[in-house]
This record gives structure tokens, C-alpha cells and sequence, in this order.
């Protein structure tokens, strides 16, 4: 029995890290086809942000209702309908005409495909499946899925782009979108799945529970914070790297090497959630990622320096997500997870919306992203020492007590 559970822990452990790794490598690989799309199209450089920003905003909206949807009624069924509206935003992007294709494909339905094949519903079944002492490094090892598809979407979305053109090469995409549907299979389970030691609660008694908890908002701020930052690098960086006279493969291999480094920073977060205060953790790394910004500001932009910048960035750009998740699990419990972290991920979206679309409009008024890198080094220490003071403790044992 005990062979079997860890069977079933690891299956779903491999199953949530191959699943991000198509979710997120592909949207993160978006800011490749920035300079193409927009002069093909016609649009400036605010009107492409503004689908990626509605993109992330979708993908925030729609998070906790899908949350609420795979813990009633299973995460299988709604990661196989979000890889099949993923791909179909795919397919409306490759034929995209203007603005209104792009917010529709790449907004509105990517949006929603990423929703129900992020964080808050793959996580939440290797969460359920995992024993306390190991959740922290399943979710880091299951987050760490979505660094590699970083890694390796970024050679093979450019290799797309340079040999069959912007619009071929998101179909080719969307063919590898239909994949995360067969690897729904391995990631069933709902709310029923949790342990049975929990607070038996409705899904609304929690969601009011954890809204009156001032943890949960410093946690909300937090990550809104760190959807700012890598949304705006994820999305600029190249073009930023494009406008200081180097080659669109330099952009390329920074976003390779943010997802590359990311794999052990990811790993690296699980493993220090496991063994340290996750409030802490979270602290530290907030502040470090503010550092390493404010020291690529001040060098001058070389290649080697870009390349530098975007491995210190990859070791703290996703390990947020198993440490805040973590928190969720340990402070709420794991019962209506998807739930709960999908309203703190919705957080995370605005910041990405904001960070996002301020990069184009800054950069399409001002000729310029200085006002948007200086605001990532303030929020990411206002980030650090906002989580300071959560209380790291597990609600649903103080109400069980009482």
C-alpha cells in the first residue's frame, strides 16, 4: 500500500512537472515574437503587451473558479479542457489579424488554458497525494517542470520562428499544447482526497476563513509583487536586449537560461521550504531578486552581462511558487488548496497584467523601461519585508482545538 501511494505520488509528481513545462514554456517564450508580430501586424509594442497583459489577467480571473471546479469535481477533467482551449488561443494567434485576434486567442483563451493548467490545480494533486514532511519538495520538484519548459521552449520556439515564420510556428505549438490533455490522465483527484485529520469545512467557510486571515493578504501582496517582476522580464527582456543593438538569439538564450537556473532555484526553495521558516525564505528572496536588478541597471548592458543577469534571475524567479503554495497548504490545509491558492495566484495576475502592460506604455510613450525597473526594485522590498510577520501556523488546528 505504502509502495503503491508513492507510486501514485511520483506519477503525479513527473505528470504536474510535464504539464508546466508546456504550460509555462510556451507562454513564456511569447516575448520572442514581440518584434515580428508587432511590425508584421502593424500594432505598437503597448497593443502586443496589452494581449499578454489580458492574458495574465484571464489566467488570474479564471484561476480560482477552475480551482473550485477541480476540487469538486476532479483536476483530470479540467487540465484536459484547459490543454484543449490552450491550444485553440494557439491556433487564433497564428492567424491573427490585429489587436482583437491577439486579445482573443492570446488573451482570452490561452488565458483560461493557462488557468487550468497552472500551478493552482497540477500542484494541488501532488499537494494531496504527498505526506507533510515531503510536500515542500514534491511541489518544488513539480514547479521545477515549468523552469525547464523555459529552458527548452525558448530554442525551439525561435528555431520555429526562424525557419517557418511567426503564424507556422504557433501552430506547431498548439500540436504540442493538445499533449497536456493525454497527461491530464495522471493528475485525477478533488477535494475528497484530502486527509482526513482536516477541519471538515464547505469550500465557503474556507474561503471566508482564510479572507479574514491577514497572513493570506500579506501572502496575496507578495506574490502580486512577484508577478510584476517576472511578468515584465518575461515579456521585455528580449525586446529590451533587441533595442541595446544585440541579436533577437541573445534575448533567446537569456529566457533558456532564466528557466535553466530556475530548475535549481525551484528545487533549491522546496528543499529550504522543507527545513527553514517558507516566510523567511520568501523574505530573502524577494530582497535578492530587488539586488540583482538594481545591479543590472547599474552595469553597463553587455551580452555577457544580460546572460549574467538572467541566471541570478533564473535562481529566484519561480521558487516563489512552492514556498507560497506551501504556505497555503501548511496554514489552510491542502482540502480546498486549488481554491485558495488560485484567489492568492489571482494576486500574482494583476501584478503581471500591470507589469506587462506598464512596459509597453512606458516604453511606447517614453522611449524607455527605467520607470518599471526602478518600481521592480521597490515592490521587491516592500515584498521582503511584508512577509515578515505571517503567521506560519496551521489554522484548522486552532478551530479543531477550540
Amino acid at each position: 500500500m505504502v509502495n503503491f501511494s508513492k507510486r501514485r505520488l511520483w506519477l503525479a509528481v513527473i505528470a504536474a512537472g510535464l504539464v508546466g513545462s508546456l504550460a509555462m514554456g510556451i507562454r513564456s517564450t511569447f516575448g520572442l515574437y514581440l518584434p515580428s508580430m508587432t511590425t508584421d501586424l502593424h500594432i505598437g509594442r503597448e497593443g502586443f503587451a496589452f494581449a499578454m497583459a489580458l492574458q495574465n489577467i484571464m489566467w488570474g480571473v479564471f484561476t480560482p473558479f477552475v480551482g473550485a471546479l477541480a476540487d469538486k469535481y476532479g483536476s483530470g477533467k479540467v487540465i484536459a479542457l484547459g490543454g484543449a482551449v490552450y491550444a485553440l488561443g494557439l491556433y487564433v494567434m497564428s492567424g491573427a489579424q490585429g489587436v482583437f485576434d491577439l486579445n482573443l486567442g492570446a488573451g482570452l483563451f490561452i488565458g483560461f488554458g493557462q488557468s487550468a493548467t497552472g500551478f493552482a490545480v497540477v500542484l494541488a494533486v501532488v499537494a494531496r497525494r504527498a505526506p507533510p514532511e515531503k510536500r515542500s519538495m514534491a511541489l518544488g520538484i513539480a514547479s521545477a517542470g515549468g523552469s525547464f519548459g523555459q529552458f527548452y521552449m525558448a530554442h525551439v520556439s525561435l528555431g520555429l520562428i526562424e525557419n517557418f515564420g511567426w503564424s507556422l510556428s504557433l501552430l506547431y505549438l498548439a500540436g504540442l499544447a493538445m499533449v497536456m490533455v493525454a497527461l491530464a490522465t495522471a493528475l485525477t483527484g478533488k477535494s475528497g482526497g484530502a486527509p482526513k485529520g482536516e477541519l471538515q469545512q464547505t469550500l465557503s467557510q474556507a474561503v471566508v476563513e482564510a479572507g479574514g486571515d491577514r497572513s493570506f493578504w500579506l501572502l496575496c501582496f507578495g506574490f502580486l509583487v512577484c508577478g510584476f517582476q517576472v511578468a515584465f522580464v518575461g515579456v521585455h527582456l528580449p525586446a529590451f536586449l533587441v533595442d541595446a543593438g544585440f541579436d533577437a538569439s541573445v534575448g533567446a538564450k537569456a529566457l533558456a537560461l532564466i528557466g535553466l537556473f530556475n530548475i535549481i532555484g525551484t528545487f533549491s526553495c522546496g528543499y529550504l521550504g522543507g527545513r527553514y521558516p517558507k516566510k523567511y525564505v520568501l523574505s530573502a528572496f524577494y530582497f535578492l531578486r530587488s539586488i540583482v536588478v538594481a545591479i543590472f541597471l547599474i552595469l553597463p548592458v553587455t551580452e555577457m552581462s544580460a546572460l549574467f543577469f538572467a541566471s541570478a534571475l533564473g535562481l529566484l524567479w519561480l521558487g516563489t511558487v512552492p514556498l507560497t503554495s506551501g504556505l497555503v497548504a501548511q496554514i489552510y490545509g491542502v482540502r480546498y488548496m486549488s481554491t485558495l491558492f488560485g484567489i492568492v495566484f489571482f494576486s500574482h495576475q494583476i501584478g503581471s497584467f500591470t507589469g506587462i502592460w506598464w512596459g509597453g506604455y512606458a516604453f511606447d510613450t517614453a522611449g524607455s523601461y527605467d520607470s518599471v525597473w526602478i518600481t521592480s526594485i521597490i515592490l521587491g522590498v516592500m515584498a521582503a519585508l511584508l512577509h515578515m510577520p505571517i503567521a506560519e501556523r496551521p489554522l484548522e488546528r486552532a478551530a479543531q482545538e477550540a
